[in-house]
């Protein structure tokens, strides 16, 4: 008559549980060994028990094994990451080219190409979309063009300043210039010049009335012999 089967629960004996943690635990590392000797494998057993006493086993040496282990399951993480992280691309591509090839046709239906396949209601709700971006192109151009004649007329305000300060600047210069050209006048009414040429001042007297004296004309060098002449004729016998 063969065992009766075992129900796998927490045994609530104390007593039969630590017997049983006994006898499986021995059986446990007989297995682990045999296993090692057998396969030519290498087998690390830890085993805590409920009151935390620690019980191992390994064929070559604890810590190697756990080093080993460590790095196997490091390496195995890395390599599900990256398997991972290459079907993530995979689907992002794949996306991509999905949004891609409908930009394109929605971009060949509002070139008016390919509409065949469109119904009407399809049909005006394009032609309103394309009515709503031209309306939105005309009000960024106007906008555009509000701003630049907004930027020319500050331009223009600025250079008609520049305009009248360089216009009051050169009207102040040329009174000072006026002021050094012209002297004062002297205490008989004489306006004195103030330029000065060859280092000699002219003075004109403006106010001073004007006299005229007639000349008699000169007689040129060549007519003296003639009239000697004509009078050495008269008195001749």
């Amino acid at each position: 008559m063969g065992r009766g089967k075992i129900v796998i629960r927490r045994i609530d004996d104390t007593t039969s549980r630590q017997v049983t943690f006994s006898k499986r635990r021995n059986g446990l590392l007989k297995k682990a060994k045999e296993l090692g000797i057998l396969c030519d494998a290498e087998v690390g057993v830890i085993i805590y028990s409920s009151t935390n006493k620690l019980y191992d086993f390994a064929t070559t040496n604890m810590k190697s094994i756990i080093e080993r282990y460590n790095k196997s399951k490091e390496e195995h993480h890395q390599l599900a990451n990256s398997s991972s992280e290459v079907k993530f691309w995979q689907r992002e591509a794949a996306m991509l080219r999905q949004q891609l090839q409908n930009l394109q046709e929605n971009h060949r239906q509002m070139m008016g190409e390919e509409l065949s396949g469109l119904s009407v209601k399809e049909l005006q709700t394009m032609e309103t979309q394309l009515e709503m971006s031209l309306r939105g192109v005309r009000m960024k151009k106007d906008q555009m063009f509000m701003d630049e004649i907004q930027e020319l007329s500050q331009k223009g305000n600025l250079l008609h300043q520049e305009n009248v300060e360089l216009v009051n600047l050169a009207r102040q210069e040329n009174m000072e210039l006026c002021k050094k050209g012209f002297g004062t006048r002297d205490p008989n009414g004489a306006k004195r010049n103030g330029f000065l040429s060859n280092n000699l001042s002219l003075v004109e007297d403006l106010h001073a009335p004007v006299q005229l004296q007639l000349c008699q004309p000169q007689q040129s060098n060549h007519e003296t012999p003639t009239r000697a002449t004509k009078l050495g004729r008269l008195q001749l016998p």
